[in-house]
């Protein structure tokens, strides 16, 4: 849907009066696409080529007569850019999750990587302290041996 009135606003991108209304949807259209479209194919059904129609909500697009084709466009195209926002919405907001996540899992693995760069620590016997099992050797312990 397209309207020559105000060319400073953001419109949707259909030269109404050309093109036929929809009977077909491509096989790989999603919903939002699907939707476009009837709204595209609606408002061609409705207006003829190149008329224009007010902003919904202006003064202009009250003051047109309830049965004017020219209200439901209008009404049309806004709730379409309605959906479209939204969906703009919940697609950012799905890219920041995603950033986050991969952003916390390459933290993860950066720890990790510091985490097995360190030398094997060394242990010692203190005095005070009991045996110290040997990790991988089983029943083997470390234990204080007083060498005086």
């Amino acid at each position: 849907m397209t309207s020559r009135s105000n060319p400073d606003r953001p419109r949707l991108a259909l030269a109404v009066g050309r093109g036929r209304p929809l009977h077909t949807v491509p096989p790989d259209a999603d919903a939002g696409e699907v939707t476009h479209l009837r709204a595209c194919a609606q408002a061609t059904a409705l207006l003829r080529s190149g008329e224009a129609w007010p902003m919904y909500g202006t003064l202009p697009w009250l003051q047109l007569p309830p049965d004017d084709p020219r209200v439901y466009v209008a009404t049309l195209e806004a709730a379409e850019l309605h959906r479209m926002a939204d969906e703009r919405r919940y697609a950012d907001a799905r890219a920041q999750a995603v950033a986050t996540v991969q952003a916390a899992a390459d933290q993860r693995l950066t720890q990790r990587r510091i985490s097995r760069t360190r030398e094997p620590h060394r242990l010692t016997a203190t005095p005070g302290w009991p045996p110290i099992q040997i990790p991988g050797r089983p029943g083997e312990y470390l234990t204080w041996e007083n060498s005086e």
